[in-house]
């Protein structure tokens, strides 16, 4: 089944809202960029240029800037107001270029960039082919891409028993893992990696959960979704369901961290070249490489 779009106008507007307090609500978002971070560690790569796309407001630009000190650094969101406050990283002599923008259609130059890491941005991307065909195009020959997104067992718990309420897509949807790597492949990019964790995060009350995806802007933006203010009546019955998951005094919530890497060829494919799907390779594991 095709998950539903997401409504790209109504996410910004949620970034934009949550800029003020987004670094202060965003614990799980810079563990994983951390994790993404320490990856660069087995990679040889000495970048000219690097954006961050879908930087938010800009964490991990602080650890590229010590990664990579003569690079040029560039952070990408399409949100402004978390541009703001990305463009205060770094000193007044080396501070970021901000670029306001869509990673599904990127305001770049063909071969601008040697590389792109990307946190926990790609499930806001309707179309990832077309995604990652512009990561492709701004990014040099040889250059990498690295990324992180969640995968469809996210927030399980949240959308399960909400589906036991109403029919509306309260969840954002989360692609699958080997879908995200197949697209990578029908992107024409070299050996592409996939790989998964799951992590935990628990809460004291499910309304403590709620504030923390509203703090990072993450609302529900399908196009699915109900529209409306939700009524107390059905938050109490979402809050009594999610009860009977209550272990050790402790709310659960889980997320499926997806973790991927490509390359860009050295020359361009040849058109009519063959693309072997990642899911045609097996799904025997969590890890994946073409």
């Amino acid at each position: 089944m095709t998950p539903p779009p997401i409504d790209k106008n109504r996410a910004r507007r949620a970034f934009e809202r949550a800029a003020p307090g987004y670094d202060a609500a965003a614990v799980l978002q810079r563990e994983i960029a951390d994790r993404l971070l320490e990856r660069l560690d087995y990679v040889r790569l000495e970048p000219r240029r690097v954006l961050d796309l879908g930087a938010g407001t800009g964490y991990a630009l602080d650890a590229l800037r010590r990664r990579y000190r003569g690079a040029r650094l560039i952070a990408l969101d399409f949100a402004q107001p978390m541009l703001l406050h990305a463009r205060r990283r770094g000193s007044w002599l080396r501070r970021p270029l901000c670029v306001c923008g869509d990673a599904e259609h990127l305001p770049l130059a063909d071969g601008a960039v040697e590389l792109i890491v990307s946190n926990t941005t790609l499930q806001w991307c309707n179309d990832l082919d077309a995604t990652f065909t512009e990561c492709l195009r701004v990014l040099a020959p040889g250059g990498l891409l690295m990324f992180t997104t969640f995968g469809p067992d996210t927030l399980k718990e949240l959308r399960a028993d909400w589906s036991s309420i109403d029919g509306y897509s309260h969840v954002s949807p989360f692609a699958d893992m080997h879908d995200v790597g197949d697209a990578l492949v029908r992107a024409r990019f070299a050996d592409p990696v996939m790989d998964s964790e799951r992590l935990t995060v628990t809460y004291t009350r499910l309304r403590d959960l709620m504030q923390d995806l509203k703090g990072i802007g993450a609302h529900n933006a399908t196009a699915e979704r109900p529209r409306g203010l939700t009524g107390p009546r059905r938050l109490a019955a979402l809050e009594s369901a999610y009860e009977s998951r209550r272990r050790e005094g402790r709310l659960p919530a889980s997320y499926e961290v997806v973790y991927g890497h490509a390359w860009a060829p050295q020359q361009k494919p040849m058109a009519g070249g063959i693309a072997v799907p990642v899911s045609a390779i097996g799904r025997g594991g969590s890890r994946r490489g073409v």
